[in-house]
């Protein structure tokens, strides 16, 4: 089994001490985001999880906890996202001098094919130029040259939940043929700093300009961090159609980011934020408040590559 932690929230920034006692007490909650009273029962035996995958736009407060997640005995690896929307986009993040020294920090820590950089959403504003991408790009990349092996990149998705919390910004979606010169040179500044790119459930860098689909939660690299080149997980049918991702159980929960980003689709208000942050109890089995009483619990028992083997597609 491969758990993401999490699609929904960045646990590594703000939720590390719940994870911790999660991982210690071999199980957690996780209610399901459309229906509250459903309730998952996640079990994190280490012998039955082969992977955790960590989402995040800053690891620094789970470094100090690294040692003890190796001593517990799960493999793992990083998305870290790190972009160059600044301020005007991503309002609570850190600067990105010390994101990027946690970066290498990180990718010195655990080894640099086990730190995915993730370069997405690219959000095109009167201010957020493809010139000021290109130019953040190969700024970043530079930084992060031999402390990363590869790079995902989208452009924006307008979920419902993106259209709300960016109103009020001038979004400028680009041209398929201006998408195309984008593409097209951002992917020579990768090639020039060694890093290869990879385009994350995005058909126009796919179709037009010739990316390798991604799979951010890849069996391939899951095989090769546990030793068994033989591992296969299927493909996540919870997912969009053009994701490559394999099956996993994500244990996070929605509207509990305070990073403030203006395109999440994970929050609906920071009203909501607030709200759910004041119900985190860093004991509690849930990673926002406790059961109540109502709720229907199922134990979600899928088969763990390590011992089932499928077809990866």
């Amino acid at each position: 089994m491969i758990v993401s932690v999490s699609r929904r929230t960045d646990i590594p920034a703000f939720y590390g001490d719940w994870l911790l006692n999660r991982l210690h007490a071999g199980v957690a909650l996780a209610r399901n985001p459309f229906n509250p009273r459903q309730v998952s029962r996640v079990l994190l035996d280490p012998r039955l999880v082969n992977c955790l995958v960590f989402w995040t736009k800053n690891p620094a407060p789970l470094l100090g906890r690294l040692d003890e997640i190796d001593r517990l005995g799960y493999p793992y690896y990083f998305h870290f996202t790190l972009t160059g929307c600044g301020l005007q986009l991503e309002p609570r993040v850190p600067d990105q001098a010390s994101l990027i020294a946690t970066f290498r920090r990180l990718a010195d820590r655990i080894g640099p094919d086990r730190v995915l950089w993730r370069f997405d959403p690219i959000v095109f504003t009167a201010t957020l130029t493809p010139e000021h991408y290109l130019q953040a790009f190969d700024q970043l990349a530079r930084h992060l040259r031999g402390h990363t092996r590869c790079c995902i990149v989208s452009f924006l998705s307008l979920y419902a939940k993106c259209r709300r919390n960016l109103r009020g910004i001038d979004l400028l979606p680009p041209a398929p043929e201006e998408a195309t010169r984008f593409a097209t040179r951002l992917a020579a500044l990768a090639k020039r700093h060694a890093i290869r790119l990879y385009a994350c459930c995005d058909s126009l860098l796919q179709e037009q300009c010739g990316f390798e689909a991604a799979r951010c939660i890849d069996g391939r690299l899951v095989a090769e961090l546990i030793g068994q080149p033989g591992f296969r997980v299927g493909k996540d049918s919870s997912q969009r159609p053009a994701c490559g991702c394999a099956a996993s159980v994500d244990i996070g929960a929605y509207n509990t980011c305070p990073h403030g980003c203006r395109y999440c689709y994970a929050n609906t208000s920071q009203q909501a934020v607030i709200h759910n942050r004041a119900a985190h109890d860093p004991h509690s089995p849930l990673l926002v408040g406790t059961l109540i009483g109502n709720e229907t619990i199922t134990e979600r028992k899928p088969a763990s590559g390590r011992w089932v083997q499928r077809p990866l597609f």
